[in-house]
């Protein structure tokens, strides 16, 4: 049975988002040398710094607690109740100038995320989702859009090469029904979707510090979330994600991938 999170912990998150944003801002179209990983995928100063600074405070408030985070690994925990941090998500967006990168923090209880934020720093946005409450997007209550068609929704995703091989073919037998669609918005298209503003969002090439913080604040905000075959997503979870904002909605894209 999963436990109710703690009110302390959402406060302490935000403080965890609030040292993050003010580092991510600092660097923030004023960035210093730039390291490639070996997968090519860039790592800024900002990156790095921010999941320090997260890691601090983690140990220092909750030293029980695991930690897992993009730049500087993992830290086991024998207790329940573990961390799952991306400091910068949407790096090449934070890179070239883009707003629309963001800092994902995840709250997990054996395993399965009980709270998420999806925080904003340049455009001075935040979703907070906590397992059994209303999400808050900005404080105030965020609910996903009432569209129960593909064909009158709205279709987000990071970059069209994130999918690969048939994922290609699935992707585009879906957006292509789909109103019209759109790239670029990295987790913002999460918050977007929590907030009535974007219908579905069908991404691939993911980590579980690149989701596991979405799903409190899709679910709290009555979208649905899981990978293209359904399955809720969690630590174990795959690279495929699909959030959309209704039951209704999350059936019909996955018949039409071909996972229904």
């Amino acid at each position: 049975m999963r436990a109710a999170c703690p009110d302390e912990f959402p406060y302490f998150a935000e403080e965890l988002a609030d040292a993050a944003r003010g580092i991510a801002l600092k660097y923030f179209r004023n960035l210093g040398p730039i390291e490639y990983k070996r997968d090519g995928s860039p790592v800024t100063a900002a990156d790095r710094e921010a999941e320090a600074v997260i890691r601090q405070m983690i140990a220092e408030r909750y030293p029980a607690h695991g930690m897992a985070g993009e730049e500087h690994g993992r830290v086991s925990s024998d207790g329940p109740w573990s961390w799952v941090i991306d400091p910068i998500d949407g790096t090449r967006s934070f890179i070239t100038g883009r707003p629309t990168f963001g800092c994902l923090i995840a709250l997990l209880y054996e395993q399965q995320p009980v709270l998420g934020i999806i925080d904003m720093p340049a455009l001075n946005e935040r979703w907070l989702g906590v397992t059994g409450k209303p999400s808050l997007h900005n404080r105030d209550h965020c609910q996903s859009s009432t569209r129960k068609r593909v064909a009158e929704a709205t279709v987000f995703a990071t970059s069209i090469d994130m999918f690969t091989g048939s994922e290609r073919q699935q992707f585009d037998r879906l957006s292509t029904a789909a109103r019209f669609r759109s790239f670029g918005t990295d987790c913002y298209a999460y918050g977007l979707l929590a907030s009535g503003h974007a219908d579905i969002v069908m991404e691939s090439d993911m980590s579980t510090h690149d989701f596991l913080a979405l799903v409190p604040v899709i679910k709290g905000s009555g979208g649905c979330i899981s990978d293209w075959h359904g399955e809720p997503l969690d630590i174990f979870s795959g690279r495929q994600v699909l959030a959309t904002a209704n039951t209704t909605l999350h059936q019909q894209c996955l018949a039409m991938i071909g996972a229904g």
